[in-house]
């Protein structure tokens, strides 16, 4: 029998082991900042200081939501990361958005830079990404759906597009809210940025349509050797197409945002280093303490004020991979400014 003092003891330490572990399981899926954001020499804003790279990030209900490339947690291999926040500053890791492999990538494990967003008339979210097919053919786009935000998405059964090498990446779905067309953006491996028009449930090319080369390689001085990373945003009655070069990671990462523009969707798109004639159509690049800024998306908040979320690599802690930053954008003179 335990007498009253025990009891108050037991209960005393029996508070402060569940109070510890809610404090650890809190600390294991919310990564604050504390002590670990750099203070001087940059204006990128980190956010999520663990490997999330090309993410994608969207507002759902009263929550935003980041995706990312695949990555191991605990131990565990991830293959589209997700992660959720309230304020697009503070992020939850949420685990894996994709946890069941399609069918035709299920050996191997390649799962890269996710794209999502809800379609009101599906009343489903939707994800592209690419991926290694199990014959290791070259990489394939593909596409799954969700019922909500956090998944799990449902691969629809067979790739997209695959082709050789690794032209098939980085896909990016838009509506154009001119004429309701569903298209995808895509591209990389030295070849020119593409897009084609979609089926309205987005599972496939429209039959009838081509992909159409809007931007091409090595035509700016800097970053342009490969291309890649497309996002699309609309402004005023301008779509500004995102994309980044020329080499996202490794020990000679060189990395950036660029930008171009374009009064149709489908082009012709005239690059910022085309128009001001430096050849050079940056907008985001390293400092002294992040390399390789890139792979960006653009979102609103609630006040609809539009940011940029892209990943970058830690100078002194390269070994983190690909953190995630957000940083303020706005339109100004006809092109978007990163504001730091």
């Amino acid at each position: 029998m335990m007498n009253k003092e025990c009891f108050g003891t037991y209960k005393s330490k029996s508070f402060l082991i569940v109070v510890a572990l809610l404090i650890s399981i809190s600390c294991n899926n919310l990564h604050t900042l504390v002590g670990s954001k750099p203070t001087s020499g940059t204006g990128m804003n980190l956010v999520l200081d663990r490997d999330f790279a090309d993410p994608t990030v969207i507002k759902a209900g009263n929550k935003y939501y980041a995706y990312a490339t695949q990555s191991r947690n605990n131990g565990k291999t991830i293959n589209i990361q997700v992660a959720s926040s309230f304020d697009h500053q503070q992020w939850k890791y949420e685990g894996d958005a994709l946890p069941q492999k399609p069918k035709w990538a299920s050996k191997t494990q390649n799962f890269w830079a996710p794209d999502v967003f809800f379609d009101a008339k599906l009343k489903k979210f939707v994800m592209f990404f690419s991926a290694d097919p199990d014959g290791l053919t070259g990489k394939c786009l593909g596409v799954a759906y969700a019922d909500g935000p956090l998944g799990p998405f449902s691969d629809k059964g067979e790739p997209l597009l695959c082709g050789s090498g690794f032209q098939n990446i980085d896909p990016k779905g838009f509506t154009d809210p001119k004429s309701g067309k569903h298209l995808l953006y895509w591209g990389s491996d030295f070849q020119p940025l593409k897009v084609q028009e979609m089926t309205d449930d987005w599972s496939a090319f429209k039959p009838g349509t081509k992909p159409k080369p809007i931007v091409y390689p090595g035509k700016d001085k800097t970053y342009s050797n490969l291309i890649e990373g497309s996002w699309l945003d609309y402004n005023k009655g301008i779509y500004y197409l995102y994309y980044s070069g020329d080499n996202c990671c490794g020990e000679k990462a060189n990395y950036a945002v660029m930008i171009a523009r374009a009064s149709n969707p489908l082009g012709p798109f005239e690059r910022l280093g085309e128009v001001n004639r430096s050849l050079n159509s940056t907008i985001l690049e390293k400092d002294s303490v992040y390399l390789a800024p890139g792979h960006n998306s653009i979102f609103k908040d609630e006040k609809g004020k539009k940011w940029i979320a892209y990943h970058a690599i830690e100078r002194s802690h390269k070994e983190k991979g690909r953190v995630m930053c957000i940083n303020r954008i706005a339109y100004k003179n006809g092109w978007p400014v990163v504001l730091k």
